[in-house]
């Protein structure tokens, strides 16, 4: 199923489709009842925004990869780590898409929840930049899924009735998600502090020094 997800983003990224309009499914729907689909619209709403924020982050984090793994930056350890974080990234996004497709919210066409995702710049002036870029990047993302869990938690019920509490969802995201969210910012937090430590000490070796560490690792 993830090779089927990811061969679907990669068409979805490039603005490709082997959709032939000469070529129409005339069957109707199964009539399934809908009974199992409990997600509220405001949750469900607020879960799909969150798969474009998860590419956009991607994207930015590929921009990153690429950006310090030009000759004319050559800064490999740095480039390999971004180039990580792009693909974790990629995956969190196919991770809430498989989690929508469970609860069977995503019956419409994918494009229109997804729109072509653009990183928020291509260029930085050093490591450190990037490296702020970076936690200011996961602290937003953090933020998203924090107003999630925090939508789901109480959503509106029908007129007149109690909210309602996704469990599951709220589980789902705080456990895998937010953890993962948390830990990723104190690494990079670390990151930079390691890091203006060695300029510091070193002028600018020190980014040189620190990135053959982070590629020695």
């Amino acid at each position: 199923m993830k090779i089927t997800l990811g061969l679907l983003l990669v068409t979805l990224l490039t603005g490709t489709s082997g959709k032939n309009p000469k070529l129409t499914c005339s069957v109707a729907p199964a009539d399934i009842p809908a009974g199992w689909i409990t997600m509220t619209n405001s949750c469900a709403t607020k879960m799909k925004t969150q798969v474009q924020t998860e590419l956009e982050a991607a994207m930015t984090y590929m921009a990153m990869g690429a950006h310090f793994h030009k000759d004319s930056v050559n800064r490999p350890g740095f480039g390999d780590m971004f180039f990580k974080s792009a693909n974790e990234e990629r995956e969190h996004a196919m991770k809430l898409i498989e989690y929508l497709l469970m609860r069977g919210e995503l019956r419409e066409d994918l494009r229109n929840i997804i729109q072509k995702p653009m990183p928020l710049r291509t260029e930085w002036p050093n490591a450190v930049a990037a490296l702020k870029d970076a936690l200011n990047l996961e602290t937003k993302v953090t933020e998203h899924i924090r107003s999630i869990v925090a939508t789901c938690e109480n959503s509106p019920g029908p007129s007149g009735t109690q909210g309602i509490n996704d469990y599951h969802l709220v589980d789902y995201l705080t456990s895998d998600f937010l953890d993962e969210q948390h830990k990723g910012q104190r690494e990079l937090a670390g990151h930079l502090s390691n890091l203006g430590k060695l300029i510091d000490s070193h002028g600018v070796l020190g980014e040189f020094l620190y990135d053959k560490k982070l590629l020695d690792n």
